[in-house]
């Protein structure tokens, strides 16, 4: 359709761009600087990642007027690699009735996902520890002294997996995935009480403030002890500019969340996907009418 001349037309066009960890991936994987960008790198991106065509650049000869910023953090539950080996030794090894065979031990290998799917069935249990049968050839690498009878089982503690499991050290999951909602707090709490986020226009810093600053202000709701957001999910409960930004056509901009701390930035690279960190500048578009 054609462009028609010197009339232009205001639209309510919020552009938005994120960072995507997929699942059984850490955000290390890709995501190795201190500083995550949001803008600059758009190719490749779904509809669900981005709304821009070219980084760092408005559509066209677009121009646009920022009235508020939000950074919106998913909230869903990690899947762990299946190629990523926990190993655990010296283990406990009971006989078919349940006792416990002296001076037998044993050695055990399995992923990191299966590790976490005990770690869970141990806290569960009031006594903190769950089974696997000594016969799982699968698992169990070897019982010593040789000779022991495999009829019964291999018993594996909650202290023991989360030692395993904390023996990977960057593989290992942060103490947020671990351990969810138990006083640990959350990887969306972790994220933003431990960065900073700036807007950039043409190289100038047009605001930076702890990413606390900007509510994401979307997203799900509960007021359940267990559920942890950022913001209530109303278009409302964000920031606002004072005065609305002014990105003119064909100038770059960009947004960069940045975490100061070397010891944070090493635990939030452990953390699991899938994740999603959107950066959204809610404002109006100007642009050719059609």
């Amino acid at each position: 359709m054609a462009v028609v001349k010197n009339i232009k037309e205001k639209v309510h066009l919020p552009i938005y761009d994120s960072i995507k960890v997929k699942p059984e991936d850490q955000l290390g994987k890709d995501e190795r600087s201190s500083t995550l960008k949001f803008f600059v790198d758009v190719q490749g991106k779904t509809k669900l990642e981005t709304n821009l065509q070219s980084a760092s650049l408005l559509p066209h000869y677009n121009t646009f007027e920022a009235r508020a910023m939000r950074v919106v953090i998913s909230d869903l539950p990690p899947e762990f690699p299946e190629d990523v080996d926990v190993e655990l030794e010296e283990l406990e090894v009971r006989d078919a009735s349940g006792a416990a065979i002296a001076n037998a031990e044993a050695s055990v290998t399995t992923s990191l996902k299966r590790a976490i799917e005990l770690l869970q069935e141990a806290r569960d249990d009031e006594d903190g520890e769950t089974e696997i049968d000594a016969d799982n050839e699968d698992e169990v690498d070897s019982i010593t002294p040789t000779g022991t009878s495999t009829d019964g089982t291999v018993v594996l503690t909650a202290s023991d997996l989360e030692d395993a499991i904390d023996a990977l050290e960057r593989q290992a999951p942060p103490k947020e995935q671990l351990n969810p909602n138990n006083g640990s707090g959350t990887v969306i709490s972790k994220l933003i009480y431990n960065t900073v986020t700036a807007l950039y226009v043409g190289e100038k810093i047009m605001i930076e403030m702890p990413t606390w600053f900007f509510p994401a202000g979307a997203g799900p709701y509960s007021e359940a002890g267990k559920v942890t957001t950022h913001g209530e999910p109303s278009p409302t409960a964000t920031f606002r500019f004072a005065e609305p930004i002014f990105i003119d056509k064909q100038q770059n901009f960009r947004v960069e969340l940045e975490i100061p701390d070397a010891d944070t930035l090493k635990e939030i690279q452990k953390i699991y996907g899938p994740l999603f960190i959107w950066v959204v500048l809610d404002g109006y578009m100007t642009r050719d009418v059609q």
